[in-house]
């Protein structure tokens, strides 16, 4: 099953954040980076620097017990691993990848290879045609455009935290939530507001969506309007740990009915509008809501819930699919009134296929029930796996369309 794939891939990412990254230390060798070493004629002591960076990628301990799992880099992926013995790469079928080569006395051994785009794949390392390593890789890479960095000249949004832990709807829950002020926000300024869920993820602008980075840009250029983003956590239980598996989080998203909309209606934004005097706008044409998987369907939902509120839908790989009643929504659509509502969605063909159903076939059956009742939508189609990816890259122009009347 992909989703049971999905969690034995290991990625690597090219922006390592600060916090990541001990003070003054480089950040780790990617994969390419290993590539283009091995190219050269290495004098001694710049085959031991790549051999300790390699080391430092994967990790001694990973490497000495054969649980270094492949780096993805782009389309560049990384195997490593410490034997004695030559050993070798090959796919689940037996085809081989590739011999692996020595980097040191010590049995450090690494191989890099280009890989097909938009690939998933089992693999194994083999010494001696025994197997010491097992896992899948997953390659899937996506162009960033000029919108999604830093540019000279934009003046950066800045970024407030707070913990939410008192919520009369979703009892005994603890969550971030990330605010957004653009750039020169003055307390009292009226905006347009965008409301974000798996918030923290989405808002760094180290990680893979950098919406904070993308606003500042749309800002500036005047393809969006002056927004306040509020980019809120699913809810962890109060016994978790900070960082842990939030365990509410199907819970509030792929239930269908108003309890998600009014916990930020009548808890969040109120809260936001206090701490930091924002002003939202009250024409539903000036307020957005964003989120993928589980955060996609549950952004609908708030929109279908309350179309007096939320006018435009920013969705992508959503979950309309046999979990907690989501199936539903593709004939709910054609049966129901049309509202005044906005939707853009993104998904693609590598979306997952499992026991719940199959995500492009119920992305495709949501689009075409918005086509059939005339209302504003937009679906564009990619080949991404399950996750955000896809939607990164698209992110500016996914933005342009959606705020297009509005400045």
């Amino acid at each position: 099953m992909r989703a049971v794939l999905f969690s034995s891939v290991f990625l690597a990412f090219s922006f390592i954040s600060s916090a990541q990254v001990k003070q003054g230390a480089q950040p780790p060798i990617t994969p390419r980076q290993i590539a283009s070493s091995l190219k050269m004629v290495l004098q001694a002591d710049e085959q031991k620097a790549l051999h300790d960076k390699v080391v430092h990628l994967f990790g001694l301990q990973n490497l000495t017990q054969g649980r270094a799992g492949a780096k993805v880099d782009g389309t560049t992926v990384a195997w490593a691993i410490i034997d004695p013995k030559p050993a070798r790469v090959v796919q689940q079928d037996g085809s081989l990848i590739g011999e692996m080569t020595s980097l040191g006395d010590d049995g450090l051994q690494v191989l890099v290879v280009p890989m097909p785009n938009f690939s998933e794949f089992g693999y194994r390392i083999e010494s001696e045609g025994m197997p010491r390593l097992a896992g899948a890789a997953h390659v899937e890479y996506f162009d960033y455009t000029a919108d999604s960095m830093p540019q000279k000249g934009v003046l950066q949004g800045k970024l407030e935290k707070f913990e939410w832990k008192t919520s009369k709807i979703f009892p005994d829950t603890v969550r971030d939530v990330t605010v957004y002020l653009p750039a020169g926000f003055a307390p009292g300024e009226e905006t347009c507001l965008m409301v974000w869920q798996d918030g923290s993820r989405h808002v760094d602008p180290n990680g893979a969506m950098r919406a904070s980075i993308v606003f500042d840009n749309l800002i500036h250029q005047k393809e969006m309007p002056r927004t306040v983003g509020v980019f809120i956590d699913p809810g962890r239980k109060a016994s978790q740990k900070h960082g842990d598996k939030a365990a509410n989080r199907s819970f509030e998203y792929d239930s269908l009915g108003d309890a998600y909309v009014r916990f930020l209606i009548d808890e969040i934004l109120p809260e936001v509008e206090k701490r930091y005097q924002t002003k939202f706008r009250q024409q539903p044409e000036a307020w957005a809501i964003a989120g993928g998987s589980s955060g996609g369907i549950c952004s609908f939902t708030a929109a279908w819930e309350r179309p007096d509120k939320f006018h435009k839908v920013l969705c992508w790989v959503g979950t309309f699919v046999d979990i907690r009643g989501g199936n539903n929504y593709p004939y709910l659509v054609r049966v129901t009134e049309r509202k005044p509502i906005r939707v853009y969605f993104l998904d693609g063909e590598n979306d997952l296929d499992n026991k719940f159903g199959n995500w492009p076939l119920a992305n495709k059956m949501m689009a075409a029930s918005l086509k059939y009742m005339n209302y504003d939508y937009r679906i564009d189609w990619t080949q991404c796996f399950h996750g955000s990816k896809g939607m990164s890259a698209s992110l500016p122009e996914a933005l342009r369309w959606l705020w297009r009347d509005v400045r």
